[in-house]
């Protein structure tokens, strides 16, 4: 799905988004969070990108953590809105740069369920590493192979449940890792899941939840 596929998803998908999610037992949003849990406060902010429904921010708000978010799909964010779960939120596409945020104003950044749309993250890992406070954290959801697998997924309509289909972006550990180490970032750890790609549990896809550091020292492994 292309930034404009994204932003054109309609107000029906957008209100039954969160249980199909639900059907297709989505872990990324718990993983995130969890990965973020030794260190948040109260009062903190983080920015949700490609906030969608507001799925990966629930538990930060409920944790007491500000929540901004930045998604293309106004359809989506609307059904966030009703959450009340957010302080700001952002209609942008999630691949012009820069984005509308000021240099080091988040504590942490996470992303749970957008960047298998994207073929090449090296400039949305730039623009996270410019918004994030030095030692900031960054938790996010990637499609994720090995070496020698197929880069792309097609997602067909009896996936997407939609007319069209969609192409879904599958990347290396070593991909990810280099892109992160070229925008300042230490890789602290990851841990790969596979999801039902519809409710129907027909296929199943890889993905990998990264968290990652903004620092100038390798930080601690957290062996996941």
């Amino acid at each position: 799905m292309t930034s404009e596929g994204r932003g054109r998803i309609n107000r029906e998908e957008a209100e039954t988004y969160d249980d199909a999610a639900a059907a297709t037992d989505w872990k990324g949003p718990v993983l995130v969070f969890g990965l973020m849990a030794d260190t948040i406060r109260p009062g903190q902010t983080v920015l949700d990108i490609g906030i969608g429904t507001g799925l990966g921010s629930e538990p930060f708000f409920r944790a007491g953590l500000l929540v901004c978010g930045m998604d293309i799909s106004s359809s989506m964010m609307e059904v966030c809105k009703r959450k009340g779960i957010a302080t700001r939120l952002v209609l942008h596409d999630l691949t012009k740069f820069p984005y509308t945020f000021s240099d080091r104003s988040f504590d942490y950044v996470i992303s749970t369920g957008v960047f298998h749309f994207f073929p090449d993250l090296d400039g949305i890992f730039s623009e996270v590493a410019r918004v994030l406070i030095e030692g900031g954290r960054f938790a996010f959801v990637a499609g994720d192979r090995d070496l020698e697998e197929p880069a792309e997924i097609i997602a067909g309509p009896e996936q997407t449940g939609t007319d069209e289909s969609v192409t879904m972006y599958l990347h290396t550990l070593p991909q990810v890792t280099g892109w992160l180490e070229r925008n300042g970032f230490w890789l602290a750890g990851s841990l790969q899941f596979r999801v039902w790609m519809d409710v129907e549990h027909s296929k199943e896809m890889p993905f990998r939840v990264y968290i990652a550091e903004k620092c100038g020292t390798v930080p601690k492994f957290y062996g996941i």
